[in-house]
């Protein structure tokens, strides 16, 4: 074989390979949208049910510092929310998002609703305005916690609004994942939908282990700060 043949059999190798490479890069990626089931800008660490829950400290809308241990002994259910977002209007409009914090209240559970959208970015309040939306959409979170550069967010790797947490009174993560099994943004797919929070709340109320622990989160990705 000439040594011209072997150089082009060489390139022609060369080229299959780094088209193999792009089209896998495209296959891995695929195109970013605004509202997906996962986010491909989701932050690398990713809190994992069965593991102990993140600890935090927050401020939130009253200025108050919010901290894991302070509800030591309590269960918790987090909820990342973005009030722009169609996902979370879709649980808001239907007055769906408040009855689940109203009963889960009701019942001794603590409920904070986490803001992790940076400023400039889609959803994000100062105290004031957050203020304002809660009395707005008449919610009733135990409180409302200010995460604007997103360290609380990364720290559970918070990829969707709403993306949901429950955390037991051991301090051990027993639930995350999306809120219900209808990934829509329609709020007609809330009748006959299986709540996957209100089924947790219920198996720990019960004293049982959490049937479905992790699910996939669905809706509008986190507005991190870059």
């Amino acid at each position: 074989m000439s040594l011209l043949s072997r150089r082009n059999i060489l390139l022609g190798a060369a080229i299959l390979a780094a088209a193999g490479l792009t089209a896998g890069a495209i296959l891995a990626w695929g195109p970013q949208n605004n509202t997906a089931r996962q986010a491909a800008s989701e932050p690398a660490a990713q809190a994992v049910a069965g593991a102990a829950a993140p600890a935090f400290s927050v401020v939130d809308t009253t200025g108050a510092t919010r901290t894991l241990a302070e509800f030591a002994g309590r269960t918790i259910v987090l909820e990342w929310t973005n009030k722009d977002c169609p996902y979370v209007r879709k649980h808001y409009n239907a007055g769906n998002m408040q009855a689940l914090q109203r009963a889960a209240t009701a019942d001794g559970v603590v409920w904070l609703t986490v803001l992790s959208s940076a400023p400039g970015e889609q959803g994000h309040l100062d105290a004031a305005g957050a203020n304002a939306n809660i009395q707005a959409t008449n919610a009733a979170p135990t409180a409302l916690l200010l995460d604007p550069d997103g360290t609380m967010g990364r720290a559970y790797g918070a990829q969707t609004s709403p993306h949901m947490y429950i955390i037991n009174g051991a301090g051990e993560l027993v639930y995350q994942g999306a809120i219900d099994d209808r990934p829509s943004a329609d709020p007609a797919t809330l009748d006959g939908a299986t709540n996957y929070v209100t089924a947790a709340l219920a198996d720990l109320d019960a004293g049982r282990p959490v049937a479905t622990p992790q699910t996939i989160a669905y809706g509008c990705s986190v507005k991190y700060a870059s």
